[in-house]
């Protein structure tokens, strides 16, 4: 196994588990594979073999067997490309294949969701929102991903939100998802997110007054930069997110700098780290005025668990301090410690009715 694919199996193994690929599939795709160049093939074969039951089923009229199916294709697919930056048509062909599996799950998923398209900065940016059943005009957390993943992997945490009655537009900003191609990586993400907060406004199925948003991992850097300058957002969750991102560029992963530098649009490591350095919450504390729950791991092997206190500190009249002992990276491995009670907080400062 070379030292990528350790590196891979070492820092996501939990992540993926937790969002849904299946444990047997890990193990058996992750016991197979010897070389980084082969991950994305390895990943995107088990892929299809969920693809190929969602289409069965969907000719049999099972629909609700085949949204799950296309669900887990489209999971897998997601982590065949997620850091795949080295062989960038084969990633990209993985990652059409994570969006097509979605987007044929969305009917049948329970509840279903709806694919949106929003303008911004000459390009698209491209979101899913799903609504509890039964909501008029429920509460929204918009839900950000951070640099290796994307909407198709937030589904697991989207559920515990819709459990609560909120609704979830979960999005692919600059440097993400189906974005990354067209928008690079940037700090000031007050920017696009003011453009996801317009469109969400000029809906009449969601709650325009009390909208909240959710990051993980760079995600966690984007919530709270995004809601410092937007006071629309009346809540912020920040999960395993770093408080100045270039301050810990030497120890991240290589893996995780050779996609930041390919998503930032940066042309070598040395301009990455510059690039990095600008993603920062210095001087946007003060601005933050809406309630906030910060959680990080003290086992944290890419963001130091005192980049989530720093931003605490910053805002301790307003936030509030999850620290979890054994939390890795995104806190994946400890999950009945924060996904409920990050949903449960943030239904009460929404005022959500499950």
């Amino acid at each position: 196994m070379d030292e990528y694919v350790a590196s891979a199996r070492s820092h996501w193994g939990p992540r993926f588990t937790a969002n849904g690929v299946p444990a047997a599939d890990f193990e058996r795709v992750l016991d197979g594979l010897d070389s980084w160049d082969d991950w994305c093939a390895a990943w995107s074969a088990s892929a299809a073999g969920h693809e190929r039951l969602a289409e069965e089923a969907l000719e049999q009229g099972r629909t609700r067997s085949a949204g799950s199916h296309f669900g887990t294709a489209s999971i897998e697919y997601h982590f065949a490309k997620f850091v795949f930056v080295r062989h960038p048509d084969e990633m990209r062909a993985a990652h059409a294949s994570a969006v097509r599996c979605l987007d044929a799950a969305l009917p049948y998923l329970d509840p279903p969701g709806e694919r949106v398209e929003i303008g911004f900065d000459g390009a698209t940016i491209y979101g899913i929102l799903r609504r509890p059943a039964r909501a008029e005009r429920p509460p929204v957390v918009i839900m950000v991903p951070g640099l290796d993943s994307t909407k198709e992997e937030l589904r697991a945490t989207e559920d515990l939100f819709l459990e609560r009655g909120i609704a979830t537009f979960s999005v692919d900003g600059p440097g993400q998802g189906e974005a990354e191609y067209t928008l690079p990586i940037r700090p000031d993400w007050e920017v696009p997110g003011r453009a996801v907060v317009d469109a969400l406004v000029q809906r009449d199925d969601v709650d325009a007054d009390r909208i909240g948003v959710w990051g993980v991992s760079l995600g966690g850097y984007y919530a709270p930069r995004f809601a410092s300058g937007d006071d629309r957002i009346k809540a912020c969750i920040s999960l395993c997110g770093p408080y100045s991102f270039g301050e810990n560029w030497d120890a991240l992963p290589a893996l995780t700098r050779e996609t930041f530098v390919v998503r930032s649009g940066a042309t070598d490591e040395e301009d990455g780290r510059a690039k990095a350095l600008t993603l920062t919450m210095a001087g946007r504390t003060e601005q933050l005025r809406c309630p906030m729950l910060v959680v990080a791991g003290k086992k944290d092997r890419l963001i130091p668990w005192q980049q989530a206190e720093r931003l605490h500190l910053e805002t301790e009249g307003t936030s509030e301090f999850l620290l979890l002992e054994n939390g890795n990276h995104g806190c994946a491995n400890v999950l009945a410690e924060h996904r409920y009670r990050a949903a449960d907080w943030m239904a009460a400062r929404l005022g959500a009715k499950a």
